[in-house]
């Protein structure tokens, strides 16, 4: 072994998001971040590289910034894919000397934006979650979904796709074509740059576009624009929720964390307790806005092409952690062979999210999930099956019902999930189905019209 190798820390992450093997200075990390030593990977920056080269398929390499017992540490993350498994090799271990951006520094950054022929700006945070929302947004207020939600992003001239590349190396990007999902043939060209917070950590991206497209300079609004136009909650209400419940899940996180230094183990987990009761809260913001939007009048789905296997892989990563901190497996091989139907790309997800995540709650420890792809005639299913305690027959129809739950004294739900999942899939062409007895798990079925080009 070399000096230089010395000073090279090794750390192997499964699939399902936990530590395989580590050596004792990224266990003392975890540690210090709260995590077990076999547990799912608990320190947010490393953890973040990780997630990056398991869904770019790439080798990514990253300086990042990491708190310690005594001090924060500078270090070089490099995350590499290997079969279902993500190797990393962590070098530096220096202390990170404070760094703070003035507003002349971040000013130069943006710089490069001031030059394009805007029609429009849009920011995004260090997840991809959107800040700012879009002028061509008009299926609703974006804020705080993955951009992805909202553009599904093309290559450039080159076969690339820049914004992916600035991601890795967290530069500035240019000639980003992108679609926007809700608007068919409306198509826009980004530019963009990172921005950082005071402490000079990666903060997300801010930019600028203008239009590639727009049907003949008329600017789209789609059946489902128009009924999502209308307030999903009383005036004001819906934000007034959202603004506080975000900032106290944001800043319950990183005491949970432990981001600004050591703490307690146990205000740790009070904080992880104010941060889950939060969410939930924010979940049941989202229930009835969902609620009130499908049951409006004139409300319209997109009907595209769409991959399902592409979004149970989506909605498997998405639900990841959570299955792995409850020892659950989620078995979606059938994710790799491709089956197009026809839907909204982004209401399916929801649908199968709700599925999964239900599969998730309900399935014992040490048991798998599995969700699977079927063909039957002109339709397509994907079906999630847990080895939960299942459903008497005659609970099977009232569980689609609002507000409904099979046992009322359950908490965490709101018992809109099922009923808005249905209502979905219906106003797709489809449906949801469920089969299931009491002992012998569940078994949910979502179909959709299959695409008659594929």
């Amino acid at each position: 072994m070399t000096d230089g190798d010395a000073l090279i820390a090794h750390a192997v992450i499964g699939a399902d998001g936990r530590i395989v093997e580590a050596d004792a200075r990224v266990l003392a990390l975890q540690a210090d971040a709260g995590g077990q030593a076999d547990g799912v990977i608990a320190v947010p920056p490393i953890a973040s590289v990780a997630r990056l080269a398991r869904t770019l398929g790439i080798v990514v390499s990253r300086g990042i910034i990491v708190g310690g017992d005594r001090h924060n540490l500078d270090l070089w993350v490099r995350a590499q894919l290997d079969g279902g498994d993500v190797k990393l090799a962590i070098s530096g271990w220096q202390a990170a000397a404070p760094r703070v951006y003035s507003a002349a520094h971040l000013s130069a950054r943006t710089a490069i934006l001031d030059e394009l022929d805007q029609d429009g700006i849009w920011s995004c945070d260090a997840a991809l979650r959107l800040q700012s929302v879009p002028e061509f947004d008009t299926a609703e207020s974006s804020a705080h979904l993955p951009i992805t939600a909202l553009l599904r992003f093309e290559p450039d001239e080159d076969g690339e796709i820049p914004l992916l590349d600035a991601l890795v190396g967290l530069t500035a990007f240019v000639g980003q074509p992108a679609q926007v999902r809700a608007q068919t043939g409306v198509r826009i060209l980004m530019r963009g740059a990172p921005v950082h917070d005071d402490a000079g950590r990666f903060a997300g991206f801010t930019g600028q576009y203008r239009w590639l497209s727009r049907n003949g300079g008329v600017r789209a609004q789609s059946p489902k624009a128009a009924a999502l136009a209308a307030p999903t909650l009383p005036t004001g209400i819906e934000q007034s929720l959202r603004a506080p419940l975000d900032r106290i899940i944001r800043d319950a996180d990183a005491i949970a964390r432990k981001t600004d230094g050591p703490l307690r183990q146990d205000y740790a987990g009070y904080a992880a307790d104010i941060a889950a009761a939060s969410r939930h809260m924010l979940g049941l913001v989202d229930d009835l806005g969902d609620l009130q939007t499908i049951e409006a009048q004139g409300f319209a789905v997109e009907d595209e092409p769409i991959d399902l296997a592409e979004i149970i892989r989506r909605a498997a990563n998405l639900l990841g952690v959570r299955a792995a901190d409850r020892g659950v497996k989620i078995d979606a091989s059938d994710a790799n062979d491709a089956l197009m139907a026809r839907g909204d790309y982004r209401r399916t997800l929801q649908i199968l999210v709700n599925l999964i995540g239900n599969a998730v709650r309900y399935a014992p420890t040490g048991t798998a999930i599995w969700v699977r792809l079927e063909e039957d005639g002109d339709l397509a299913a994907v079906i999630v099956a847990d080895q939960g305690h299942g459903i008497e027959k005659g609970d099977q129809d009232r569980i689609f019902g609002k507000f409904e739950r099979v046992d009322p004294g359950e908490p965490g739900t709101s018992g809109l999930g099922l009923y808005i999942s249905r209502a979905l899939a219906r106003a797709m062409g489809g449906d949801i189905t469920v089969d299931s007895a009491l002992g012998q798990g569940a078994r949910f079925a979502l179909t959709l019209p299959r695409d008659p080009v594929a």
